[in-house]
């Protein structure tokens, strides 16, 4: 049992059911599927292919978390020296040859969708990813703003990959010839990035935040973080300016969510989206010590679950 908790650990199992809750919501509340009397909107890449597509995005999370730990037992020793995994509770030759199985796995997982669909990249974006996650691991987190901007990259690409799979294998049996079909392709197309945009911005406001509370090992072991680079009053209004892009952003679209009718969309991201993300912008600039950073960056992460549940929504309103 303690082994199972260590793995569990080292894999991040709320990061990885904080992406199937994502991608399973966005197969269910986004992809317009529909299957009426006259009007049948369907596509060549199903339901069955899509469990495989989840599956290999977890398998990849998992091995990025794996290898990154790996790398980062000696400043872990440091900033979370009672959280380390590595070494202290799972050997390094088992770390590196659950990575080695996971990637490999889901990049093969990637290239069987391939030569069962219409998808003919999928394979090959998989091993990318993997490649990323793995230079992120070994030097590109220690780089000014590349390791950030990656994994922000990455966070947004678990939505973003479910949107090409659907977007060029969508079609429609019985629509009628005009603006209507085109309408719905454009708006499953702003949806999408509406939600990858989301995630791209809260991911990376998460980052810098971690960053401001791993100072300490990070800055011993030649890291070159926005909080080291900068400094911490600069980190801290770098993240502030990205709060209130954000926050506006989301104020705007919930205007229109408002005018459609849509009141309990509406209510459900000021109170469980908007609001924090103002306390956290609040609470950034009373942080100090590694304690505040670390609550500040779980709160972060239940919003950005928030925000990506709210997808719900789009189908009990459609």
């Amino acid at each position: 049992m303690k082994l199972l908790n260590a793995f569990l650990r080292l894999v991040r199992l709320p990061n990885l059911v904080m992406i199937a809750v994502t991608q399973v919501l966005f197969y269910f509340s986004i992809v317009p599927l529909y299957n009426g009397d006259e009007v049948w909107i369907y596509s060549t890449f199903t339901w069955q292919h899509y469990l495989l597509l989840i599956i290999s995005s977890l398998l990849i999370a998992a091995a990025g978390n794996i290898i990154n730990d790996y790398f980062d037992r000696n400043i872990d020793e440091i900033n979370k020296p009672d959280k380390k995994i590595v070494d202290k509770l799972i050997k390094r030759r088992w770390v590196i040859v659950m990575h080695i199985a996971f990637s490999l796995i889901a990049i093969l997982i990637g290239f069987y969708v391939d030569s069962q669909t219409p998808v003919f990249w999928l394979g090959f974006s998989n091993a990318i990813c993997v490649l990323l996650l793995f230079a992120y691991s070994i030097s590109l987190k220690k780089k000014l703003l590349v390791g950030n901007v990656l994994i922000s990259l990455l966070t947004a690409w678990v939505i973003f990959v479910c949107f090409i799979c659907y977007y060029r294998t969508l079609a429609c049996s019985g629509c009628e010839p005009t603006e209507e079909w085109p309408a719905t392709l454009r708006r499953f197309m702003r949806i999408s990035f509406l939600y990858a945009g989301f995630a791209f911005v809260i991911s990376l406001i998460r980052e810098v935040v971690k960053d401001l509370e791993d100072m300490e090992g990070d800055r011993k072991y030649g890291c070159k973080t926005i909080p080291i680079a900068w400094g911490i009053p600069a980190a801290k209004v770098f993240v502030a300016v990205w709060l209130v892009v954000l926050i506006g952003m989301i104020s705007v679209v919930q205007i229109y969510v408002w005018q459609l009718g849509w009141y309990w969309s509406a209510a459900y991201s000021i109170l469980l989206v908007i609001v924090p993300l103002v306390w956290i912008l609040r609470k950034l600039y009373q942080a100090q010590v590694p304690k505040d950073y670390h609550q500040l960056s779980t709160v972060i992460k239940l919003v950005m679950l928030a925000g990506l549940t709210s997808m719900i929504f789009f189908k009990i309103y459609s």
